[in-house]
């Protein structure tokens, strides 16, 4: 089966409010991004709610439909939704996250509510019990026009899990190594890159040298692509997502880091493509969370 989509991004995304808010333990192991100063966690939520709501209602204010629920005490990332694809067919998937409290954010309520958008429900969740993970759309990056699919490795991508999905979906499937500025791979491909429908943005940087041409070309078969540096990769360059507004116009999510440290060049290739640049701070969410804009918004397609 495929499922291959017409459209590449969609008007109606979920967002998860934060209820807690600090750098999490458990992710700091593979997330390179994520600094732990100890903050208070009152402190640290506070100016979190303040970004997530600020961003959101940015997103709404230029058309862009949002639903949002709210995250639970236990679980700091849950503002990243990272534990569902929602496909076409009206159909869900359950991801497997590799940490504890990144498992436990898959909320009986939330889940009751996506299931009744998405009444097809596909659950792998059973791969946690042998260590696999495939963290959704931050896993794989997905062309869904052209049926191509991006995977960057590393802990929370399982190669095995990454081409059984890509089986599923019908996707043909390009891997790829990476290598971030501690030296391990970059967590998520959705850090490394974003696919709009005309236009991509890769650190290809950060890409290693046997598997970065072979991307950048892949990538260049359909789209425009945007190179960013391994500067850039930390400044969450890479982290942003195609959005449409009510009137079917296309728009770039991202932080206001992100934005500022895009280049004139890179800057006039996103608006040749892009009808607006949706941007807003989310300095304590990108310092303590190690993920920015894209990591907050699930697609409902």
């Amino acid at each position: 089966m495929s499922f291959k989509s017409v459209a590449q991004s969609t008007n109606h995304l979920l967002m998860i409010e934060p209820a807690s808010f600090f750098a999490n333990p458990q992710t700091m192991e593979t997330n390179a991004y994520q600094i732990d100063d100890h903050a208070s966690v009152e402190d640290t939520s506070a100016r979190a709610l303040q970004e997530f709501r600020a961003f959101r209602d940015r997103l709404v204010g230029h058309g862009v439909s949002i639903t949002t629920v709210i995250g639970l005490e236990d679980c700091p990332d849950m503002v990243f939704p990272n534990w569902f694809f929602s496909l076409a067919g009206r159909r869900l998937m359950l991801c497997p996250m590799l940490n504890k409290n990144r498992q436990d954010e898959r909320s009986p309520a939330i889940v009751s509510l996506l299931s009744s958008m998405y009444p097809d429900v596909v659950d792998w969740t059973e791969y946690e019990a042998f260590g696999l993970s495939l963290e959704s759309t931050a896993s794989m990056v997905s062309d869904r026009v052209n049926g191509k699919c991006y995977a960057a490795l590393s802990a929370r991508t399982d190669e095995g899990l990454a081409r059984k999905w890509a089986e599923f979906m019908g996707y043909e499937l390009e891997l790829f190594n990476t290598r971030s500025h501690k030296g391990g791979p970059v967590y998520h491909t959705d850090c490394v890159m974003w696919i709009g429908s005309t236009v991509a943005g890769v650190c290809s940087e950060c890409i290693v040298d046997e598997d970065r041409q072979r991307i950048v070309s892949s990538l260049r078969k359909t789209h425009e692509v945007i190179e960013f540096n391994n500067d850039q990769l930390r400044s969450f360059c890479g982290n942003a997502l195609e959005v449409v507004g009510m009137e079917g116009q296309k728009m770039l999510a991202l932080s206001e880091r992100a934005m500022n440290a895009l280049d004139e060049r890179q800057l006039s290739q996103c608006h040749e493509h892009f009808s607006k640049l949706i941007y807003s701070p989310l300095e304590t969410l990108e310092r303590y969370g190690g993920g920015s804009a894209r990591c907050m918004l699930a697609e409902l397609i």
